[in-house]
């Protein structure tokens, strides 16, 4: 699979959609009155702004720390794919991203989208967060699939049309041989859609979390209270951190090219910071409401889609393929310990629920 350009692309139309409907949110209704808005001091406003400009740089490094490390580990023996503790990494991933999809994405969706401003809408009479996030969901099956056999046909149209000729002559005139090629071949071409897969699963993978970590950028970008911004900077923090991890995992599977690893693991580092800055400017000249109607249903169906796809992404792409895995089924204290790290990254993500 060719991956020049393929990531950004799909990466910038994301964004192009992502403002256009946040330039919607910036001239809408309030469901509040500006009479029941908090009234902030210059003081404090200033030192708002300057814990937003801590929290990008703080941001930055735990999103950059956390998906850099799988890739840097991909260096480290002990955390290669052919060593059992690479089970465990993976799966602590996975809970990770699992439990960022079902406690912080969709609560928030079905929270946004519940609100009682939206009661005289669409969204107050149909449960629209469940809704999107399913069709997500099913959006990304599409994908993950049509993608992979586009690709598989495109590689066995290219490179094993001639392979199969080969087969054929084998066949007739080598029989004891027959075998072996074809398995040949078949590993072969496994093996291709296998990285396929992954490659794809890496890319929809970041599209998910980084529509999140903008969201939840621009959250904290647009407060002004001081002890709002104080408990969100450090729980976002380690949110960024672990989040990073569970994409640098699928990305360092993918193994593409050095460039492209790059621009995925930087993309995924500053969109948080992006939100943040995107918040600053929207709360202090743009006019942005948070809970106006508009931003409450663009916040809330981007949070549901982005919960279906990383429910999807952990569950279907991550996990199952490992807990049915033969060498996982056959060691039980493998399959113990992996399904303890499942439930320690889901852990460890419930708790910053708790702040963030």
């Amino acid at each position: 699979m060719s991956d020049r350009g393929c990531f950004s692309t799909n990466m910038l139309r994301i964004y192009i959609i992502f403002m256009i409907c946040l330039h919607v949110c910036s001239a809408s209704s309030d469901c509040t009155s500006h009479d029941d808005q908090e009234a902030v001091s210059q003081d404090e406003a200033e030192k708002a702004t300057k814990l937003k400009l801590g929290s990008i740089a703080l941001l930055l490094v735990a999103g950059g720390v956390g998906v850099s490390l799988p890739l840097v580990g991909k260096k480290i023996p002990a955390l290669q794919p052919e060593n059992d503790i690479f089970f465990m990494v993976k799966a602590f991933a996975a809970g990770v991203i699992l439990c960022t999809g079902f406690v912080h994405i969709l609560p928030d969706a079905f929270e946004r989208l519940g609100s009682p401003c939206l009661q005289s809408t669409a969204a107050g009479k149909f449960p629209f967060a469940g809704f999107v996030a399913m069709l997500s969901a099913m959006g990304t099956l599409m994908i993950d699939t049509f993608a992979t056999g586009y690709y598989k046909r495109q590689h066995f149209g290219s490179n094993n049309g001639n392979k199969q000729v080969v087969n054929v002559v084998d066949e007739e005139e080598h029989a004891g041989h027959v075998h072996v090629h074809t398995h040949a071949s078949h590993g072969h071409a496994h093996g291709s859609t296998e990285l396929i897969r992954r490659r794809i699963v890496s890319q929809v993978l970041e599209i998910g979390i980084v529509v999140h970590s903008v969201i939840i950028g621009i959250s904290l970008g647009a407060s002004q209270s001081i002890e709002t911004i104080k408990p969100l900077m450090a729980a976002l923090s380690f949110h960024q951190f672990f989040e990073g991890l569970g994409l640098g995992g699928c990305i360092s599977l993918a193994e593409l090219k050095s460039k492209s690893t790059v621009i995925m693991a930087t993309f995924f580092s500053v969109t948080a910071p992006v939100g943040i800055g995107i918040g600053m400017g929207m709360s202090s000249g743009l006019g942005y409401r948070k809970e106006s109607k508009e931003a409450l249903m663009v916040e809330g169906m981007l949070n549901a889609a982005s919960a279906g796809i990383l429910i999807y992404m952990s569950l279907v792409d991550l996990l199952a393929p490992d807990f049915v895995n033969p060498r996982l089924q056959s060691n039980l204290w493998l399959h113990l310990a992996a399904f303890l790290s499942l439930l320690l990254g889901a852990a460890s993500m419930s708790l910053l629920a708790i702040w963030a």
